[in-house]
């Protein structure tokens, strides 16, 4: 009993100290003159740190299943919740097609390489350099402002491109996230809150793995359905709130971005210095859902210039069968290739469907239409 009541004060206290760290941390950024786009990437860097930090508690104290799973299981749900979720309660999440390639990219880059990871084909230290060929020049882009982007020297067309895809997703990033400039007292709270976050997801995780320990409950359905549901519900709520302002940019890049910065910094950097422990076929199942989903999800908004509710229903479709073949495994104790294909391949087979279906007409104002 004592376990389950620190697990929730760790939950209720590691949430709302991270809501706090993510708005002073926009301002402060604001005070430095980060673009819009970066502003994105430290609100969603500052929104992980809940399971950022559960992962590095649990790699740090030999809880290799309970780690990963945060992480990579957090990133499933996310794609779930801040895309499928807010595209049925929004009904229409719009997209520029420029915005989809922009930030898909670097998303499928990143899953990709989390799979090699966990599937012990290159080590954490590895995975972790392949992210940064793709990730370090994409946040580079995103902070250049547009007379450095037009001052880029590569060919006519590609500067041209970028300079319309980082101004489209600003464009947006700006409505979403205007915060005033940081004082000093914004920085003292936000290291203030930075410890809280630390220490209370800490204590979530401890106490999260123990009540799994007394129930005998799988690290990996602790970390990849437990904690990575509920470290993951204020981006959840972000999403939502976005979608119904028809700020897809917003949308999108807060679901990709988080799930990158997820993989680098609550993976990949603590394995590469303390191991990511054996390979799981159960880990390698997860990395694998999370991969599939992101490009499901990329290409149904690629195609359709956002996503409809269909198209949101199928990726929420795709969690759920996600979690049906974890615990399915979790049950037989082992990755039977019924339990990993058959799931997947009824997914596959949605989508596909989704991806030949006649696009609907968009509704009225509901998003942009441009390449």
């Amino acid at each position: 009993m004592l376990g389950i009541v620190l697990f929730c004060a760790g939950v209720v206290v590691s949430l709302a100290a991270s809501w706090l760290l993510v708005s002073r941390l926009e301002r402060l950024g604001e005070r430095a003159g980060f673009s819009e786009a970066w502003l994105g990437l430290v609100a969603a860097l500052a929104a992980d740190a809940p399971e950022i930090t559960s992962s590095v508690t649990a790699l740090s104290r030999g809880q290799a299943s309970v780690g990963t799973g945060v992480v990579i299981g957090s990133n499933v749900f996310n794609l779930a919740a801040l895309l499928g979720l807010a595209a049925v309660v929004a009904g229409w999440i719009g997209f520029h097609r420029r915005v989809v390639v922009l930030a898909g990219v670097p998303a499928v880059w990143v899953a990709a390489v989390c799979l090699l990871v966990m599937a012990a084909v290159v080590a954490p230290a590895g995975g972790l350099a392949l992210a940064a060929v793709v990730l370090v020049p994409y946040g580079a882009v995103l902070g250049l402002r547009r007379a450095r982007l037009e001052g880029l020297r590569l060919p006519a067309g590609w500067v041209r491109w970028l300079v319309a895809a980082v101004h489209e997703e600003e464009t947006e990033l700006a409505e979403a996230i205007r915060p005033r400039p940081g004082t000093w007292r914004d920085a003292v709270a936000a290291a203030t809150a930075l410890a809280v976050v630390v220490g209370a997801s800490t204590v979530m995780e401890v106490a999260a793995t123990d009540v799994g320990r007394q129930y005998a409950v799988p690290g990996i359905v602790t970390g990849g359905l437990v904690l990575a549901v509920v470290t993951s519900l204020p981006n959840a709520t972000s999403a939502v709130y976005l979608a119904r302002r028809g700020r897809g940019a917003a949308v999108l890049s807060t679901a990709l971005n988080s799930n990158a910065i997820n993989v680098v910094a609550g993976l990949l950097i603590p394995a590469s210095l303390a191991g990511s422990g054996p390979r799981s076929g159960q880990g390698v199942l997860v990395a694998a859902w999370y991969a599939g989903l992101t490009v499901l999800a990329l290409a149904l908004a690629y195609r359709g210039r956002g996503l409809v509710r269909a198209a949101g229903a199928a990726v929420i479709a795709g969690y759920l069968a996600f979690v049906t073949a974890l615990v399915i495994t979790v049950e037989q104790g082992t990755v039977r290739p019924a339990a990993a294909v058959f799931p997947a391949a009824a997914i596959a087979v949605a989508g596909a469907l989704l991806l030949t279906w006649p696009p609907r007409s968009r509704p009225a104002g509901a998003g942009p239409a441009g390449l």
